[in-house]
């Protein structure tokens, strides 16, 4: 696995690349400062921020020679060993960079793998990670062994059939073979986990939306789960599948998953090698796409996850908009994300509007839930059995004649389905 930044590499320069060919100045500044927050993300100090606006792109060095000779002299007078290029280089163009500037270089997917290398935790986590550094690295080879490129000829010159770069592919390749093994081994244990799920008949509702939305805070809000949050890009890499804790057993039986966080321009090689994760999403029965209120670029981002989604092949599962951190920002400064899904205005730090949320996923996924009480009478047994059973009974006391009499809190669907039962059409609701 390719290693990640050392801490002597903590100090970096960074250069946004702008090829011109986009002129809204509001998106060129919004992809500078993404890429200045996964640099700090990756706990990097950034010494210096440049900028290059170029109409071509250098087949050698990516960017400019002039460019390149400024950047030469910045990492010479502050002593630099990282620098970050918010592009994707070439091998050759890296390589090249690192001879002219003496220092460590490195594009976005090389930044991006080194954060997701240091935040998987899980085991299937930990294995994609890798796959995805592996899949990168199997390009770059050639910097560690270009003077073995080749054989030298001769007598006594002759090497013994294949030189150390070829060696390293077929290792890579080995590695690359055992991890996709190892993964379709742990993929097929979580089909089996979504076909249990779907048998106990839980629902599952998955967060989803671009890094750093707040999806962890409110995840932890709806479940309790106690996960890792942090103000930072990618503060969760790992897919977490936890229990509602709602008061009402009708919806406890939901399951809330909290998903990797997207990002504009993610490398292939990482929705690649992330797709299995992603792929929870396709079992989901509606998705939450939490969106940061307080962002002014929420647009973009929302644009960019319904992107990926339509990639993944999602976008029709029902969803909500949660337009989440309204504490950060006026009510009236407040911008509809949509019209085409509801929407729900909430703070997963102060709990504000998570009472509507809750009501909102309910209702979509089961009907408006209907409560009061109802008496059973003991010929009645079977049918509140099976109330029991799909945890509707939320309060039972008897009364002096024998008769049950149960607090029911039920969704209209699964009224329906009782209402079909014999003797259910005798049940009497009662005043209490």
């Amino acid at each position: 696995m390719e290693k990640t930044l050392a801490p002597a590499d903590l100090r970096a320069i960074i250069v946004s690349v702008d090829l011109l060919r986009s002129s809204p100045k509001e998106s060129n500044n919004f992809n500078a400062n993404e890429f200045l927050d996964l640099a700090q993300s990756a706990g990097l100090k950034v010494e210096d921020h440049i900028f290059s606006k170029q109409n071509f792109v250098s087949a050698s060095h990516f960017i400019t020679k002039g460019k390149v000779e400024e950047l030469k002299t910045l990492v010479t007078e502050k002593d630099i060993k990282l620098v970050l290029l918010d592009c994707d280089l070439s091998p050759s163009q890296e390589r090249n960079l690192e001879t002219v500037l003496c220092a460590r270089v490195l594009d976005r997917t090389g930044l991006i793998l080194d954060i997701f290398a240091t935040r998987a935790q899980s085991d299937i986590g930990k294995l994609q990670v890798e796959l995805a550094q592996l899949s990168f690295l199997s390009t770059r080879l050639v910097r560690g062994w270009s003077h073995l490129e080749r054989q030298k000829g001769g007598i006594g010159l002759r090497g013994p059939g294949e030189t150390q770069l070829e060696t390293d592919k077929r290792l890579v390749a080995n590695r690359i073979k055992q991890l996709k093994k190892r993964l379709k081994t742990q993929h097929n244990q979580k089909n089996l986990n979504r076909y249990s799920r779907k048998k106990g008949e839980n629902k599952l509702v998955a967060l989803v939306g671009y890094t750093n939305a707040g999806k962890t805070s409110l995840f932890n809000t709806l479940t309790k789960g106690g996960l890792y949050a942090a103000d930072k890009l990618f503060a969760t890499l790992d897919t977490t599948t936890r229990k509602a804790d709602f008061k009402s057993k009708t919806l406890s039986t939901m399951l809330f998953s909290d998903t990797v966080g997207f990002i504009s321009n993610l490398p292939t090689k990482l929705v690649e090698s992330f797709k299995a994760t992603l792929d929870d999403l396709s079992s989901a029965d509606l998705l939450l796409h939490v969106i940061d209120a307080a962002d002014p670029e929420s647009d973009f981002k929302i644009q960019q996850v319904n992107l990926i989604l339509q990639d993944l092949g999602v976008e029709k599962i029902p969803q909500i908009r949660v337009l989440n951190k309204t504490d950060l920002i006026p009510a009236n400064a407040i911008q509809p994300a949509n019209e085409h899904h509801p929407e729900i205005r909430v703070s997963a730090q102060t709990g504000d509007g998570l009472d509507k949320l809750k009501a909102q996923i309910s209702e979509m996924l089961f009907g408006e839930i209907v409560a009061g009480w109802i008496c059973f009478s003991p010929t009645q047994s079977a049918i509140r059995s099976k109330l029991f059973d799909s945890g509707c009974i939320i309060e039972e006391k008897m009364d002096e004649h024998g008769s049950y009499q149960s607090f029911v809190e039920i969704s209209q669907g699964m009224l329906k389905q009782f209402k079909e039962l014999d003797g259910a059409k005798s049940l009497k609701p009662i005043q209490v």
